[in-house]
C-alpha cells in the first residue's frame, strides 16, 4: 500500500475524531456570559528567530492568531517570513501562511493539522553569475505536543514531503507554539 495515502488517510481520521469529539463532547468549564465578545476567544502568539555570523544572515518572523471554540479545540492563521543569506554563495526568501487546527484531549497534551503554503525564492552564485530558482512549497503537517500553561514543545510530521521538491531537509521538525 502507498504510505502517502496510509498517512493522509490517518490524517483524515485524526481530523475527523478532532471535530465529532469537540461537537459531541460538553463543555469542561463553567458557562461564560453571553458578553463574551470574538476577541475574548483570540489567542496571539508566533516565533521570531535571528542568527548571524561571518557573511551569514538568517531572519524569520512568523506571528500567528488562533480562536479558541472552547477549551480543547482551536483553530488558526500564520504569516511567515524568512531571509537567509550566505554571502556570496546563496539567498533566500521564503513568505507564506498556513492554517492551524489545534486539538486537547486531555489539557496536556495537543495534537494539531497545519496546512503551509510558502513562495520561495533562492537565488545561487557561482562562477558564471546567479541561478534563480521560484517555486511554491506545500506541506500538510500532523503534530503532537506536551502543553505546560501557553507553551507547546512537540514534534510534527510532513506527509506531503518531497525531498526533490521541498525546501526543508526532512519531513521531521521540532516546534515550540507560545499563545498569549
Amino acid at each position: 500500500m502507498n504510505p502517502f495515502k496510509t498517512l493522509v488517510k490517518l490524517g483524515s481520521f485524526l481530523l475527523f475524531l478532532t471535530v465529532s469529539n469537540t461537537g459531541f463532547s460538553q463543555e469542561q468549564n463553567s458557562p461564560k456570559a453571553k458578553t463574551d465578545s470574538f476577541w475574548d476567544h483570540v489567542q496571539f502568539g508566533g516565533g521570531f528567530g535571528l542568527a548571524v555570523g561571518n557573511d551569514f544572515t538568517d531572519i524569520t518572523i512568523a506571528p500567528s492568531a488562533i480562536y479558541r471554540f472552547n477549551s480543547p479545540f482551536a483553530a488558526g492563521v500564520s504569516l511567515q517570513y524568512s531571509h537567509l543569506k550566505q554571502k556570496n554563495f546563496y539567498t533566500s526568501n521564503v513568505i507564506g501562511a498556513s492554517l492551524i487546527g489545534l486539538y486537547n484531549p486531555i489539557e496536556e497534551i495537543q495534537l494539531s493539522v497545519e496546512l503551509e503554503e510558502v513562495n520561495v525564492n533562492n537565488t545561487y552564485a557561482d562562477l558564471y553569475g546567479n541561478i534563480k530558482r521560484s517555486f511554491w512549497n506545500t506541506g500538510l503537517y500532523l503534530g503532537a505536543g506536551y502543553c505546560a500553561e501557553n507553551v507547546t514543545i512537540g514534534a510534527r510530521f510532513n506527509v506531503l514531503f518531497d525531498r526533490d521538491k521541498d525546501i526543508y531537509s526532512d519531513a521531521f521538525m521540532p516546534f515550540v507554539r507560545v499563545y498569549f
